[in-house]
């Protein structure tokens, strides 16, 4: 564990050694998406900020959306300066869904050979926290693209579903799987099984959102959590974030001693010896990311 501490911190040093270069090498411009805007935000510039941006489909998720969402996650990642990720759509919609035209004419074997979809949960596997900002519809695609973010953020007027069965097909990027373990067995089975929607309200009751904004301040409130997470060691919150998603996989006995383990390795970091001496000395830690 702390060898994989050692390496982990020594990418981080890297990243943070060559900002500039790893933000005009590796961070493309919005002008290189099509599908996408891609841009930092936050007073000190460290929250990576995606908005999708297919306004005429409702940011229906293509197939180039998503890689171009990869590919812009990559960036950040790399990036040293970005200690968290926000990601949002507009205000009349997240995403209404995967684009139905897309796929319309698919066969079995194209989706079987290709493993279609696959590729979408690039989201749920960064190492950095990614916040969503949602408002309007978040519905299929858009409701599975929000649950694989570590936090959700919703505007007043937020709709979340699984309307799949009104399509004959069911969710196929986590939504029987994600959703069954933020609102429970039954609301799972009643939105999938219907593909009736809950709102913003019903949304944050069940546990699916964690904070219910007015419209116009969702996307700078999920900014303002994401310059709060960045203030913190980039190291200590990927392996915070490491122990939450393992809760999803193990049982107690075993969560409990994955926690432990990562608690040790904090202790071969320098960030976890200037916090507490911070602590000590009354004073404001001053993280280096290593």
């Amino acid at each position: 564990m702390s060898l994989l501490c050692r390496s982990a911190a020594l990418l981080f040093r890297h990243t943070r050694s060559a900002p500039g270069l790893l933000s005009s090498a590796r961070l493309c411009s919005s002008a290189q998406y099509e599908y996408i805007v891609v841009e930092k935000r936050g007073e000190k510039k460290n929250v990576g900020f995606i908005q999708l941006n297919r306004p005429k489909a409702l940011n229906a998720l293509c197939d180039g959306l998503m890689k171009e969402m990869g590919l812009a996650l990559d960036s950040f990642e790399s990036d040293g300066d970005v200690g968290a990720i926000v990601i949002t759509g507009s205000e009349k919609a997240f995403a209404a869904g995967a684009d139905i035209k897309e796929m319309q004419n698919r066969t079995f074997q194209e989706c079987f050979g290709a493993n279609f979809l696959a590729h979408w949960s690039r989201v749920s596997t960064v190492k950095k926290p990614v916040i969503a900002a949602v408002n309007g519809f978040a519905l299929g695609g858009g409701c599975e693209l929000a649950m694989m973010c570590d936090i959700i953020y919703a505007g007043e007027k937020a709709q979340f579903g699984q309307p799949e069965i009104l399509l004959g097909t069911i969710p196929g990027s986590g939504g029987t799987q994600r959703l069954t373990r933020a609102v429970g067995k039954s609301l799972a089975m009643e939105m999938v099984l219907t593909g009736d929607r809950i709102n913003a309200q019903e949304a944050k009751q069940s546990g699916l959102v964690s904070k219910v904004c007015p419209v116009d301040q969702v996307v700078s409130e999920a900014v303002k959590c994401g310059e709060k997470i960045a203030a913190h060691s980039k190291i200590v919150s990927a392996m915070a974030k490491e122990a939450i998603n393992a809760s999803f996989e193990l049982s107690l006995a075993e969560g409990n001693r994955f926690e432990r383990r990562l608690f040790h390795a904090t202790f071969a970091t320098d960030d976890r010896k200037e916090g507490m001496t911070a602590f000590v000395e009354k004073r404001k830690a001053n993280f280096q990311d290593h």
